[in-house]
């Protein structure tokens, strides 16, 4: 996720509608809040939570770089994903 300035945020939950609309409402204190993190530009599915953690975990030790580079794969304008 990320908001105007192109900040990143990643995270793994197992109802991204519901995780997106928490997002966009601001009801989650913390740095998703503080940062105005609204837009869904990225996003993997898993069959198993495990394999969710892992990737997540293995994402935010990424550079910048490598994740611009990873958004680009699927979203190269970095337009937002609707969820409903």
């Amino acid at each position: 996720m990320t908001n105007n300035s192109k900040t990143l945020y990643i995270g793994m939950t197992n109802d991204i509608r519901k995780r997106v609309a928490q997002h966009k409402e601001m009801t989650i204190e913390g740095f998703t809040k503080r940062y105005k993190i609204t837009k869904l530009i990225y996003f993997e599915e898993f069959d198993d939570v495990r394999y969710a953690i892992e990737r997540e975990t293995r994402l935010k030790t990424w550079s910048r770089k490598k994740k611009v580079d990873l958004i680009a794969t699927m979203n190269p304008n970095w337009e937002e994903i609707d969820t409903m």
